[in-house]
């Protein structure tokens, strides 16, 4: 079977402006979350008033020209994926050898209702004849497949918290069934929006520490008490293993394999017997030539929301059984928040510089671990030993998606 590598890493995130800031803040126990300050927050008088925004603005980055015509969603997509492919070494690769499979879970929200605000107050001779090419969900992949002229394929996955997991699943099988050499695979998100605070409020989704944002998202804390919207992107460079030998690139890690199901469940809640979860995983391994015994780190999904934590702890043990206890876990979304569709992205690149540390990022604001879900986490970086390496990072969303890519040291 084709080996496919990672040779490339980028990201914008609530920690940083790029992977190294992200990586050091994160491994130094830092966090993300921060109250809010835009003027809508109290305009709106949302229940909820703090979040984890990118650190680093688009508008920073990117060219004024630029910039303007692409949703910020888009921006911070093509931030990430212009910093991934500059450390993969900015191959050369024929246009209709390269690839682009990038998600969001939401897509051009803040485009969207911008628009619709100009159509109320100034009718719609005002409204930017740019706006659906700015707000569809599809804007982010073609953007970056415009910018690199990558021709292979350009596609979306919106599958809510689980899309860009499985768009880097998606990126596996595409190039071990040879539709290209090389693929930039990931995920974005910037909804941090009036409208989806307010929604994800009203469901009693979000935690509500308004006193404490910092300490907010707490994965599996006995007093968890929901998830922290967060903003970024991240992306990664996959390769054949040939492609990359041939041109001399460094290899971080193999994408080894990548399992993606279906809970047919509940439009919000995960099974709570873990089923369909627990096969995504099993999925991941099978393609990964591996079994659960050789898995020596897990990136949980973990949201700190008081059903979501422990359904996956018992998906785990489904596939694990008791040895789950025993495997290092980071659950760094205490530190970023949640990316939505693009954490799983952001979530393999913090699992592709573990096994490359051999050690595995921290898991801050836990405080009293509930007993129910006796995982190995600590808040300073856990040793994953001597040997060959098995990291699995899990995604789970809305819709019931499950999906989990396998990464194995090399």
């Amino acid at each position: 079977m084709t080996k496919i590598v990672v040779t490339g890493i980028g990201a914008t995130t609530p920690l940083g402006g790029n992977v190294r800031d992200t990586w050091a803040a994160l491994n130094a126990g830092k966090s993300g979350v921060q109250t809010l300050t835009h003027p809508w927050v109290e305009q709106y008088n949302l229940p909820v008033r703090f979040a984890a925004e990118a650190l680093v603005r688009p508008e920073e980055v990117l060219e004024r020209p630029v910039a303007k015509r692409l949703d910020p969603a888009s921006q911070f997509a093509l931030i990430a994926a212009m910093e991934a492919f500059a450390d993969a070494g900015s191959p050369e690769v024929a246009p209709e050898r390269f690839g682009v499979d990038f998600a969001t879970g939401i897509g051009g929200v803040w485009s969207l209702l911008n628009a619709w605000d100009t159509l109320r107050e100034s009718g719609p001779r005002r409204v930017m004849p740019m706006t659906v090419p700015m707000l569809m969900p599809n804007a982010a992949s073609a953007a970056i497949s415009m910018h690199f002229e990558a021709r292979a394929y350009a596609h979306t996955v919106a599958s809510a918290c689980a899309s860009s997991t499985e768009s880097i699943a998606n990126a596996l099988q595409n190039l071990r069934a040879g539709k290209a050499d090389i693929v930039i695979a990931g995920g974005t998100e910037s909804a941090i929006h009036p409208i989806t605070v307010a929604s994800f409020a009203s469901m009693r989704a979000l935690s509500t520490r308004n006193d404490d944002p910092a300490t907010a998202s707490r994965p599996y804390a006995v007093d968890r008490d929901g998830f922290v919207m967060g903003e970024g992107a991240a992306a990664l460079v996959l390769e054949t293993e040939e492609h990359a030998k041939a041109r001399g690139a460094k290899i971080y890690a193999e994408l080894a394999g990548g399992g993606v199901t279906a809970d047919s469940y509940h439009i919000t809640a995960n099974d709570p017997e873990g089923r369909g979860a627990a096969r995504a995983v099993t999925l991941a391994l099978q393609q990964a030539n591996a079994t659960a015994d050789d898995v020596t780190h897990i990136n949980a999904h973990a949201t700190s929301t008081p059903v979501g934590d422990i359904a996956e702890y018992t998906a785990l043990k489904r596939v694990f059984g008791e040895r789950v206890n025993e495997i290092p876990v980071s659950a760094t979304k205490g530190a970023t928040g949640h990316l939505l569709g693009g954490t799983g992205a952001l979530e393999a690149v913090f699992t592709v510089l573990a096994l490359g540390d051999r050690q595995a990022p921290p898991t801050i604001n836990t405080g009293t671990q509930d007993p129910e879900i006796p995982l190995t986490i600590s808040d300073q970086r856990l040793p994953l030993g001597d040997g060959p390496q098995l990291a699995i990072s899990n995604s789970f969303g809305f819709g019931g998606h499950n999906a989990v890519v396998a990464f194995r040291s090399v």
